[in-house]
């Protein structure tokens, strides 16, 4: 074609600019001219925006260098091929946890065991290195596993064999260069999950009944060594103690180091953001009900002892005056909704005198001040038991170590509760929370509720949808900067409602989902870019933090499926060039002196 009359290159533009991507790459391969209308940037700026349907208000990523590659990024860079299918656990498996280097990841199943895979063997595989199961432990099933920072040891949680009621679990630690157990600690209520606060401390949770539908939890400190050194020395300190009320707990705790952010890895102040659906929500309405709940023996002691402890005197609580209380025993309806509004009004006035006031200069930083803070973020409510709050308390550096007071000092206190810093309100049934790498960005899981829902009864939320929202909250700002994404979806009603596990990486965020399948997005863009099909609910999802381009699903199918970009897979199908061969005569050659011109060397 070279020969002929060449067609403008204005003409050959606007041809390319009809056709589909892949038919533009074949055709630059048929002269030079049209190679180089096939590389023009105008062109795929067109194409990106109409092949993957993003605004035109939405601006190239910042750190991307050209409209083709990244048209090529979000095409042939996103794990969605399947290359293996790991079936060594023999029931659902509900979480995976990747070593911060990347070079090992964690299975937690419903078979009960926690099992360690390699993913640095030169033929690209994925095996496992080791299993241990806690059975003999009375465990029913592990649920969660993290490595701490320096991926010496394995936090494993799991949830404790008691009585029908019971919600107790258990936090093992697990040493990674001999797989020996080095303690257990209480975690109460299991899906506390636990976490690590640093390389050797360890966050877990514990729960005490005040009333039918108020409790508090205790967050504890526990040093992953309880080897005892000194009666003088603690291996496990309170952290903070937290009331709850109409039968909500703290749930899901997870630890996010928040650095200066001189340069996030996620841009989100364009123009779009004011074409997204409000982020503002009808006020909720609630009273109270008339469900009555039960609870094993052990929290029916742990209340009396909480109640003795607290001393239910009215010494340091507002004293209601007669004509208020007669009015209060008079308008009952129900012996039941009698009890229960008067726990309410005790539980409110008990923390209103027995809190510690907020301290307002605890999250506000000052001009010029770029400290690094590190927060505690968890699951709670203040409507209803289902989790539809985030909770955020600031750790202070003097708190992120065991030493210090002997235990109990702190009940000499008035100020018996440590208040919550911040609370963010979803409106919906929290599912699932994941940390960006770099702990700015908190993504969230929620079924959202109703419009104008009104509470009557704690223990019987409003009805949830059946689409999966996924938030995002800097956690610079503190509030929630993206419209909902509603590409994943659940079935199952509030009270058998579970945990599905999220993934953040530089660039994507993965979910699982009921539908069978596990999905990534693109963190920029705000679009799906691709599903990844289980037989069963899909669990739990995790990048490589090595390589983005790694990515594990986890499901109740009893498989993990090992995924990887079409890129890699392209590469890792290339053959070797063979090398060539050096024989005698080519290497005397290479090394034959250059004869002499005009008697110059």
């Amino acid at each position: 074609m070279d020969d002929g009359p060449a067609l403008p290159d204005s003409l050959v533009l606007e041809i390319f600019l009809r056709l589909p991507h892949d038919t533009v790459l074949s055709a630059g391969l048929a002269c030079r001219q049209w190679l180089a209308v096939s590389k023009d940037e105008f062109l795929w700026r067109e194409l990106f925006y109409s092949y993957y349907r993003i605004p035109r208000s939405v601006p190239r990523h910042p750190a991307s260098l050209s409209w083709y590659r990244e048209f090529k990024r979000l095409f042939d860079c996103i794990p969605c091929v399947e290359v293996q299918t790991l079936k060594e656990h023999h029931d659902q498996v509900l979480h995976l946890a990747f070593s911060h280097r990347g070079h090992r990841f964690s299975s937690c199943s419903k078979d009960c065991t926690v099992k360690l895979w390699d993913t640095e063997r030169p033929d690209g595989t994925i095996t496992m290195v080791h299993s241990s199961s806690m059975r003999q432990f009375n465990w029913g099933y592990t649920q969660f596993s993290q490595f701490n920072a320096d991926d010496t040891l394995l936090l494993v949680s799991g949830v404790y064999l008691g009585s029908h009621h019971s919600s107790s679990g258990e936090i093992a630690v697990i040493s990674l260069e001999n797989y020996t157990l080095l303690s257990r600690v209480r975690n109460k209520p299991y899906d506390v999950f636990g976490c690590w606060l640093n390389e050797t401390h360890l966050i877990s949770g514990n729960l005490h009944w005040i009333g039918n539908m108020t409790s508090c939890s205790v967050l504890w400190l526990n040093k992953a060594f309880q080897d005892v050194e000194s009666e003088n020395v603690n291996v496990v300190k309170r952290l903070f103690k937290i009331q709850n009320i109409n039968a909500s707990t703290i749930r899901t705790v997870m630890v996010a180091h928040c650095r200066r952010h001189d340069s996030p890895d996620l841009l989100l102040d364009y123009e779009a953001q004011g074409q997204s659906q409000p982020l503002s929500h009808q006020p909720l309405l609630f009273d109270l009900g008339t469900t009555d709940s039960e609870e094993d023996e052990e929290d029916d002691e742990e209340r009396r002892r909480e109640m003795r402890l607290q001393g239910l005197s009215t010494a340091h609580l507002p004293q209601l005056t007669p004509s208020g209380l007669e009015h209060v025993i008079q308008g009952r309806h129900s012996e039941a909704s009698e009890a229960r509004e008067l726990e309410t009004k005790w539980a409110r006035l008990m923390a209103r005198t027995h809190t510690k006031a907020p301290d307002p200069n605890v999250l506000s930083s000052a001009p010029g001040d770029e400290e690094d803070k590190t927060y505690l973020l968890f699951t709670t409510g203040s409507l209803t038991y289902s989790p539809h709050q985030i909770g955020i308390k600031r750790i202070m550096p003097d708190q992120m170590t065991t030493s210090g007071p002997v235990l109990g000092e702190e009940r000499s206190t008035d100020e018996f509760f440590d208040s919550l810093d911040h609370v963010i309100d979803i409106h919906g049934h929290i599912i699932g929370m994941g940390l960006s790498p770099d702990h700015r960005y908190l993504y969230v899981n929620s079924r959202a509720w109703p419009a104008g829902c009104v509470i009557s009864d704690p223990m019987s939320p409003p009805p949830i949808a059946e689409e999966i929202d996924l938030h995002v909250i800097d956690l610079k700002s503190l509030r929630e900067e993206r419209r909902s994404l509603r590409a994943h979806r659940a079935f199952t009603p509030n009270d058998e409602c579970f945990f599905i596990f999220l993934d953040v990486s530089r660039d994507f965020v993965a979910s699982g989902a009921e539908d069978k399948h596990g999905y990534i997005w693109d963190r920029h863009y705000n679009i799906c870019l691709a599903r990844l099909q289980h037989d069963d609910v899909v669990n739990s999802v995790a990048f490589s933090p090595a390589d983005q381009e790694l990515l594990l699903s986890a499901s109740d199918d009893s498989t993990i499926k090992v995924w990887r970009s079409p890129r890699m897979v392209r590469l890792a199908q290339t053959p070797a060039r063979p090398p060539r061969p050096r024989s005698l005569l080519s290497w005397l050659g290479r090394n034959k002196k250059t004869p002499s011109v005009n008697g110059k060397p």
